[in-house]
């Protein structure tokens, strides 16, 4: 038995500044069962062996100037408009013959930060009571580099962001309550099915060395170093289908780090592609959609959507982004076609909290057949350096070897004990995080881990980025526990929370940027595999493990370094909404149109919801919205003029199908004067004509 390495690490002072500097440059790119009652608005007559699904979906878009983007860890990679609208999209799914039930929701987000974890679950139980719990809610993100950040209540995840914004916080949470809200009132009888196929030409694995580490039985399951495995889960009524869940492993890392715009990326693309472009969904409409599709994440640890392996460059980010994300539409809208598995039988959640700095890990779980532990989080160097595929973060630093850093970490900046160095080895300590945890809530250690049962289809929430391999290994753990097909066994990455990388020990022996990420030491993944365990263990038999205890609210971390909006004012001898440059008189289809205007900052009002612009099209006399922010056509750019003013270009990208005639651009701006008070007002561009390439 190896000795638990959980002894704190001494920081001399010198250390502590110097590792909070490099932090700083450092990116983060089921309970017993018991007889319920019918479900709310289901008689008891109406309860059949069959399940009831609701669908909603809700705007979650924060701020989108003058915040930092999350994912790529870049200080410069400040906010300066809006792409499409970030969105929330929640599933509600009944056992009509027991009662039991799970929500699903996948959010357009960098991450599940355990602020908005704790943050919802409290909100729903002021809402709905016991309906809906930590044991039955997994909340995932697709894991978008391109969201605004700066809503974790840990600091690390904020450095770059310049800080806490509340505003962010507020917009992903109240977006998520409100999808949920409309998912709960949607439920109906519904029948679920099950499909799986083959989706490649949409990833390319990052880290090919590290995979290459692991056994033969882990590389042979994929043979291509890829996870090409799209399942899709869809919702029909009366043979129709009206939704549909995806999981893919992909990085949403199609848009660069050069990036400024608020973007949903590849799977947010692909959800918009298939609501708003096949079936015609209006975000803008109250009422229910006809169809709501969301593209959820996986084991997409090492997957990057750069099949060439390089960061793509902005503007040309924009073509690879449609381009994975409509493979990814393609593959799950084939599906369809398919009768697929008609699901039935019960719906079951878990969830336990486990204190990932202070786990001890059986034999059974452990590549040597040793029980091995845990420890406190530590950087590695690995970590600094980024991911070269995607985003490299910091120059100074390599996948790898760090032989500068080794010389030097442990003798000036910080005194490593040699029990975190032994459980942490081989990994160059860049940054031990952990240790700094008691000073300031830097990393979330107390994370839930969590099970959830759709009749065949198992989820395994897991608050992290898991490689294939590390996935494969939690994959195949769960159903040799419950007896299921692998296939039916899915990894849900980015859910409940975050603690950044989950790599095998080999992967991890490697020391690239995914195993430089994985904080709590080589037998990370082994924690994991052996609570996943337990809680399959505990589905089957109806005996489930110890929940753990939630860990407590982290009010330290929200510290804000950047100042809110003081005073808008408009361009000189202008007023607020006045055009500064008209739209040209006349354009073909497939050409840009912009106008811009005398705006103000979007941070007054962030228009959650709504919108901020709007492409019009004169029909029988009337302007008829034809596009506002939410479509992928259009954009909005936001650039300050001296110190108060603001100067907002609206775009239009003209469809290649769009129709001849007269069209305008319309902004919706909002203005802060000294006393605080916020005005809403509009600019209107000059009329323009769309025509053909014969006038």
């Amino acid at each position: 038995m190896t000795a638990s390495p959980k002894r704190a690490t001494r920081l001399t002072a010198l250390g502590t500044s110097a590792a909070l500097a490099l932090v700083t440059l450092t990116g983060a790119p089921g309970h017993a069962q018991q007889e319920p009652a019918a479900p709310a608005g289901v008689s008891a007559a109406t309860s059949a062996q069959g399940y009831l699904v609701g669908r909603g979906i809700a705007d979650a878009t924060g701020e989108i100037a003058e915040v930092g983007l999350m994912g790529y860890g870049r200080l410069d990679q400040q906010a300066e408009g809006l792409h499409n609208r970030l969105r929330a999209r929640s599933f509600v799914i009944v056992d009509q013959a027991t009662g039991e039930r799970v929500l699903l929701v996948v959010v357009d987000s960098p991450m599940i930060f355990s602020s908005v974890h704790s943050e919802v679950l409290a909100r729903l139980a002021a809402d709905y009571g016991d309906l809906y719990t930590e044991q039955n809610v997994l909340i995932t993100a697709t894991h978008t580099h391109a969201g605004p950040g700066g809503y974790s209540h840990h600091l690390l995840y904020n450095l770059t962001t310049l800080g806490y914004h509340e505003k962010t916080f507020d917009a992903i949470a109240d977006g998520i309550l409100e999808s949920v809200h409309r998912a709960h009132d949607d439920l109906a009888p519904s029948t679920l099915r099950l499909t799986h196929d083959d989706l490649t030409g949409a990833s390319a694995n990052r880290s090919k060395e590290a995979f290459d580490r692991n056994p033969a039985a882990d590389r042979a399951f994929f043979p291509d170093g890829v996870d090409p495995q799209t399942t899709l889960l869809r919702i029909e009524r009366g043979g129709t289908p009206v939704g549909a869940i995806n999981w893919f492993p992909t990085h949403n890392t199609s848009m660069s780090g050069d990036n400024r715009l608020v973007s949903a990326d590849n799977k947010g693309y692909a959800a918009y592609h298939w609501e708003r472009e096949v079936e015609g969904v209006d975000y803008l409409h109250e009422g229910p959609p006809d169809f709501v599709a969301a593209f959820a994440q996986t084991n997409a640890g090492d997957m990057s959507p750069n099949l060439d392996l390089t960061p793509p460059s902005t503007p040309q980010d924009r073509e690879r982004t449609v381009e994975i994300g409509l493979r990814q539409y393609g593959a799950a809208a084939a599906q369809l076609g398919e009768q697929g598995e008609r699901l039935s039988g019960g719906v079951d959640s878990a969830t336990v909290y486990i204190d990932l700095s202070d786990v001890t890990v059986r034999p059974e779980f452990t590549s040597d057949g040793r029980e091995h532990s845990t420890c406190d989080a530590a950087v590695g160097a690995a970590m600094a350096a980024g991911s070269t595929e995607d985003g490299p973060a910091f120059p100074l630093f390599a996948e790898g070897d760090n032989p500068f850093l080794d010389m030097v970490s442990d003798s000036i900046l910080y005194e490593v004990s040699p029990e975190l160095r032994q459980c942490q080895a081989p990994k160059g300590i860049a940054v031990p995080i952990g240790a700094m945890n008691a000073l300031y809530p830097w990393v979330a250690e107390k994370v839930p881990v969590q099970l959830v049962r759709l009749g065949s289809l198992y989820l395994v929430a897991i608050p992290g980025e898991v490689t294939i391999a590390a996935g494969l290994r939690l994959r195949r753990t769960v159903a040799d526990a419950v007896g299921a097909d692998v296939r039916d066994v899915l990894v849900a990455g980015y859910s409940n929370g975050y603690v950044h990388y989950v790599t095998t020990p080999e992967e991890y022996d490697a020391q690239h940027y995914e195993g430089g990420s994985t904080l709590f030491g080589r037998w990370e993944l082994d924690a994991f595999r052996q609570t996943a365990h337990d809680l399959a263990v505990g589905m089957r038999t109806g005996a489930p493990p110890p929940e753990g205890t939630t860990p407590p609210e982290e009010d330290g971390g929200r510290l804000t370094l950047q100042p809110g909006v003081v005073l808008d004012t408009p361009v000189l001898g202008k007023h607020f909404g006045d055009v500064l440059t008209q739209p040209r008189s006349a354009y073909l289809p497939g050409e840009r149109a912009s106008a811009v205007f005398t705006g103000a900052h979007p941070s007054n009002d962030l228009h959650r919801g709504g919108t901020y612009l709007e492409v019009q099209h004169l029909e029988d006399g009337e302007w008829r919205r034809l596009a506002d922010d939410g479509d992928w056509s259009t954009g909005l750019r936001w650039k300050r003029r001296g110190i108060s003013a603001s100067e907002v270009t609206v775009e239009w990208d003209i469809p290649g199908d769009a129709r001849k005639g007269t069209y305008r651009i319309r902004y919706h701006g909002d203005a802060k004067d000294l006393s605080g008070k916020v005005t809403a007002f509009t600019g209107t561009s000059s009329e323009f004509q769309v025509v053909t390439s014969g006038g």
